[in-house]
Order: C-alpha cells, then structure tokens, then sequence
C-alpha cells in the first residue's frame, strides 16, 4: 500500500478516533489525584489493611449515567483533598464482572451503582444517582465512619 493511501490513512483516523473516544467514554478512570484502581478482591484487602474506606463504582464505559457519576465524583475529589486520603475509590468493570461473584454476593441491580464499604461492612449505596449533594453526602459518610 502507497504512503497515504486511502485505506491507510482510514485506518490511522479510526485508530486515533477510537483512543479518544474511549479516553471520552471513562472519565472516572481519569479522575483527580490517584486514578480509579481497578477491582481485584487484593485492592480491596490493602484498603482494609490501610484503614480505608472504598469506594465501589460499578462502571460500564458505555453508561451515560456511570459517566455523569464520573464526573461528579471528579469534581467532589478535586474539591475536597480528604476524600483522596480517606477512601480507595475502586472501578469494577461490569462489562467483565456483572456476573461474577462480588456482583452476586453485594446484590448490585445494575452498573452505575456506587457502594461505600468499610473492611465487610456497607456504609451507604446509591444507585443510579447522579446529583452532587447524594454523591457528596456519601463520600462524608466516610470521613465520618
């Protein structure tokens, strides 16, 4: 194929459309200060271990409500520094673990759930909630506990 070609050109645009679109579709995988960890039942042992409270935010990139959580969770982070120290905030994919056991076990209804924990104990859960002032309260939930 000859340099600059249709199909190669074609394929360099869809190659950089798709990375941008998907840096687009996760904002809370982008947060302020430390990223969003992805799940693993280890992250959720070394929280404990620390004495931090976590975050679960059952995600799907391709979820407009989990993207508008993302935000609100990016703004409320940026905002407020404690809530960094206090809570490991923790992304589970539900594209990959909707079925799986932690999903089962928590009784989550749908992506777009967020669940505060301590060690095994719920401390709040919204679901499919997108206002700051829930989400916010929330989070002070775990700063108080």
């Amino acid at each position: 194929m000859k340099k600059g070609s249709p199909m190669k050109t074609r394929r360099h645009f869809l190659a950089a459309t798709a990375g941008g679109a998907l840096a687009l579709a996760t904002p809370s995988l982008l947060l302020a200060g430390e990223a969003m960890i992805p799940y693993a039942p280890e992250v959720l042992r070394a929280a404990e271990a620390r004495g931090q409270a976590v975050l679960l935010d059952f995600f799907a990139p391709w979820c407009s409500t989990c993207r508008a959580q993302g935000r609100v969770l990016q703004r409320l982070r940026a905002s407020e520094p404690a809530y960094d120290a206090a809570i490991a905030f923790v992304v589970v994919d539900w594209d990959t673990h909707r079925g799986g056991p932690l999903v089962q076990e928590m009784e989550i209804p749908r992506r777009s759930t967020l669940v505060l924990m301590r060690g095994e104990t719920e401390i709040g859960r919204l679901v499919a909630e997108t206002r700051e002032a829930p989400i916010r309260a929330l989070l002070d939930r775990a700063l108080s506990a």
